[in-house]
């Protein structure tokens, strides 16, 4: 058996990297305050990077081997389930019954994202495009949706500032049914999924740049331009997604014979 050190490639540290980030973002979770899931939230961000890059490397390198798979898929479960999870539920509980519904949403999210990379994991044939939304995307999703609330309470009150009300019902929902997207194979996407991607791009460039702009502690005005531009970005997607969905099915209906 091989020792650890000759099994890893320079991309498996830079998932390594990734998964680090991951274990740093649930300490974050752990301590609780607004500030700390902030940053928890923009470390996830950050491993939306490593992810692309690792990616990238093994391609550019000729390392891709059935260590970086597992690896990757293994941290990817951390990172873009287990992670947002965690975090998600401690932005939006509210110390009341309503949490036991959160805890459903963030299991079922959860869930979604690890049996989405199992699937990869053990899927033979070669399948061009995207079928579901993949992990990485399904995290930015809630990633936006946290700096969407965290901004627009900040412009009002700062960090103290509770989250519009209309949030806490429509989390569990929002995670719930981004848990179903990851899974279902009734939304499939293009050759090579090249929209899919280009939209994860500028949804990730806007989430990353518009909470570095949030660190310097924004005024009132910066604060709700910052959460404007978040909230079209997560309907813009949104509604991509829902149009993957009936695209597909569009797509079945004019395969069906007469």
């Amino acid at each position: 058996m091989s020792s650890i050190p000759k099994l890893l490639k320079l991309k498996d540290y830079i998932t390594l990297t990734g998964t680090t980030l991951g274990v740093i973002a649930l300490i974050c979770a752990s301590i609780g305050t607004r500030y700390f899931v902030s940053l928890g939230f923009f470390l996830v961000t950050l491993t939306l990077g490593t992810d692309l890059l690792d990616g990238y490397v093994a391609r550019k390198t000729g390392t891709v081997n059935k260590m970086g798979i597992e690896l990757d898929s293994l941290s990817d479960s951390l990172t873009f389930g287990i992670a947002p999870a965690v975090l998600t539920y401690q932005a939006f509980k509210t110390g009341t019954v309503y949490d036991i519904f959160l805890i459903i949403g963030c299991i079922c999210f959860t869930l979604g994202a690890i049996l989405r990379l199992t699937r990869f994991n053990i899927t033979t044939e070669e399948i061009s495009g995207y079928v579901g939304v993949p992990t990485p995307l399904s995290a930015l999703l809630i990633i936006v949706f946290f700096y969407i609330n965290y901004f627009f309470a900040f412009a009002y009150g700062g960090l103290d500032y509770p989250f519009p009300n209309i949030s806490f019902y429509v989390i569990p929902i929002l995670m719930i049914l981004i848990g179903w997207f990851n899974i279902t194979t009734h939304i499939s996407f293009g050759e090579k999924g090249r929209n899919l991607y280009i939209i994860f791009i500028i949804l990730a460039s806007i989430a990353i740049t518009m909470t570095i702009l949030g660190l310097t502690i924004p005024t009132f005005s910066i604060s709700i331009i910052i959460s404007m531009i978040l909230l079209g970005g997560f309907l813009t997607c949104m509604i991509f997604l829902i149009y993957g969905f009936f695209h597909k099915d569009k797509k079945e209906k004019t395969k069906t014979p007469d």
